[in-house]
């Protein structure tokens, strides 16, 4: 009779970068069942400069990654759109967005916006409200009160389906 080793559940935050709401959600999985733990959002004031916003993402992230401990995390890439000043503004977003788990020692995954919706929808193109579903059947303990904070739960869902897979482990940034 062999022993099999013993599992521990993993805490997963996903993150979903913006300079006016940056959604997280955290998940646990343990084997394959997978579990709520929370979400919400990160709201700086819309008239703050973009120093002190990106400074209060910090602050907000740090606070959850405090309350919540999660051993890993994920962040969704930015994709680039027509207005490259946006696209830039965002993506210093989700760089503090990267930046925050990394100081706490956690190593950080990044997931296109197509591979989460596949992950969670089975569709990449799939809108809004198809994750909202899926969110309610694959983890019917959450309620997101934002569609970013929904899109965290999907991004930390994403994370712990593929976390294991040998080419996106690759992707991983470490610590």
């Amino acid at each position: 009779m062999s022993q099999h080793p013993i599992r521990t559940p993993v805490r997963i935050l996903g993150i979903d970068p913006g300079l006016r709401r940056t959604g997280w959600g955290v998940v646990e999985i343990d084997g394959n069942r997978l579990s709520f733990i929370g979400c919400g959002s990160v709201e700086p004031p819309d008239n703050l400069p973009l120093a002190r916003r990106l400074l209060a993402i910090h602050e907000g992230l740090a606070k959850v990654l405090g309350d919540y401990r999660p051993a890993e995390a994920a962040v969704e890439q930015t994709f680039v759109n027509k207005d490259g000043v946006a696209t830039l503004k965002l993506g210093q977003a989700r760089g503090v967005a990267m930046l925050a788990p990394a100081m706490a020692g956690i190593a950080v995954s990044e997931y296109a916006p197509n591979q989460v919706k596949k992950t969670v929808v089975g569709a990449g193109h799939a809108d809004k409200h198809q994750i909202l579903m899926m969110l309610k059947i694959l983890l019917p303990k959450s309620d997101p009160q934002s569609p970013d904070a929904a899109d965290a739960l999907a991004v930390a869902i994403t994370h712990a389906h593929h976390r294991a897979s040998p080419a996106l482990r690759l992707k991983m940034v470490d610590a």
